[in-house]
């Protein structure tokens, strides 16, 4: 794995490279994360754990819960190749109440059937005061087959997510609905390739849900054939002006993800 400029980390050698939303949300991310200090942080569904060698080289404590078996393989090869200290588990930890005064969950929370119990159990293992930074699709309007490909359960608009929020001991601070209009577009332009990859029964049933979501979290087979093409100057240039015309409408509801930053009370 190495670094590829402005797109950040990336194993290509090893099937994970960055989609353009995850570019977008990466920079929003990145900016929250820099007014946050350098503490012992837990990242929920990490996937590949890309994020978390950035944070690793910025000084934070990284730890991750991963319930995909292929997700965790990749991350931990790619942890053990990098010669850097993040802890990988399969199940929460014991030691975990009151543990994390930075804890993560992106693209995670939609693939939960029981969202407000997640919800809860992730407060049990931050400190008061501590930071919950999370990122989700947004408006159910927009579902689409790249939802059910992924095994989401659902989309979220603004108000119900800050309210489930609150009811679950956060304070919201911070959200942004990023996204627009680059990964607006192309999530339309590649909704029919996602409709052609699914197989009968794929949003029938809890465990069909779940096989989806252990693959979507590490499959970038979508991406892979393209990467070439964004990482050249060109590419990074297209990348760097889609993130800075993002930024006018963070505050509108024009994008298809949110980010939030919130407080546990």
């Amino acid at each position: 794995m190495k670094t590829y400029g402005i797109l950040g980390p990336a194993a290509p050698e090893s099937g994970w490279v960055p989609a353009p939303r995850y570019l977008l949300r990466r920079a929003r991310i990145l900016r929250q994360i820099a007014a946050v200090a350098p503490c012992e942080a837990l990242e929920i569904g990490c996937g590949a754990g890309i994020l978390l060698h950035e944070l690793t080289a910025r000084g934070f404590s990284c730890s991750a819960l991963e319930s995909s078996p292929e997700a965790r393989a990749m991350a931990q090869s790619l942890v053990t190749a990098a010669g850097i200290d993040i802890d990988l588990h399969e199940s929460p930890g014991a030691d975990w109440q009151g543990r994390f005064p930075l804890l993560m969950a992106f693209e995670v929370l939609e693939h939960i059937e029981r969202d407000r119990e997640a919800l809860e159990a992730w407060r049990s293992w931050m400190p008061k005061g501590g930071t919950l930074l999370l990122s989700v699709p947004a408006h159910m309007a927009k579902w689409n087959p790249s939802d059910v490909w992924a095994g989401h359960f659902r989309r979220y608009e603004r108000k119900s997510l800050t309210t489930l929020l609150r009811e679950t001991g956060f304070e919201p601070e911070v959200v942004e609905c990023y996204g627009f209009p680059l990964a607006t577009v192309s999530e339309k332009l590649t909704a029919g390739r996602y409709a052609q990859a699914l197989k009968p029964g794929d949003d029938q049933t809890v465990e069909g849900k779940q096989a989806n979501s252990h693959r979507s979290g590490i499959d970038r087979g979508h991406v892979m054939k393209w990467f070439p093409m964004i990482n050249n100057p060109l590419g990074k240039t297209a990348i760097t002006l889609a993130e800075l015309a993002q930024r006018p409408f963070l505050g509108t509801e024009l994008g298809n993800g949110y980010l939030v930053r919130a407080r546990a009370r």
